[in-house]
């Protein structure tokens, strides 16, 4: 079954931009092969935040998925443990991710990202990057919670720390 070379071409090159970030990723198989289950295109993760990620993208035009497309990343994220983002990238600009809560539903339950709302409203990997650092803070502070508690720090060093 032929691919599509760009379609490829641009998932590669999300592979290689969340590598870069600090994120392990690893890509599906091909899409559509004799697995008769959707998997999400893309896994990343970094050991405090986990991505599920459907890439898509377009010379310019909008990029519509298929109802179904979303409701199996939803689907699988939910049952991994993942954040399930839409990746959107449109020729000269860079990734943009969203919630698929956060896209425009059509009258035909299919789901539509215009190129001026990824500029506008998309995230970036940056930010992706910038939920772990989120995460991690939080995870230090029960971490030293949890000390306290075990009584290998005292309050007042817990403080100090906090």
């Amino acid at each position: 079954m032929p691919g599509n070379p760009k379609g490829d071409r641009r998932e590669r090159e999300l592979v290689n931009r969340l590598h870069d970030a600090g994120f392990a990723v690893m890509r599906a198989p091909a899409s559509g092969s004799s697995t008769d289950r959707e998997l999400p295109d893309v896994l990343a993760g970094d050991g405090r935040v986990f991505y599920a990620v459907e890439a898509k993208s377009s010379s310019g035009d909008p990029i519509y998925l298929r109802g179904e497309e979303v409701e199996a990343l939803i689907y699988f994220s939910r049952n991994f443990g993942a954040s399930p983002k839409i990746g959107v990238r449109f020729d000269r600009e860079d990734w943009y991710f969203f919630h698929p809560g956060d896209l425009y539903v059509t009258d035909g339950g299919n789901y539509r990202v215009k190129k001026e709302t990824a500029l506008e409203d998309g995230e970036t990997i940056d930010d992706l990057l910038a939920a772990s650092e989120d995460t991690e803070s939080d995870t230090s502070v029960s971490e030293v919670l949890n000390a306290v508690e075990q009584g290998v720090l005292s309050v007042e060093e817990a403080e100090e720390m906090l």
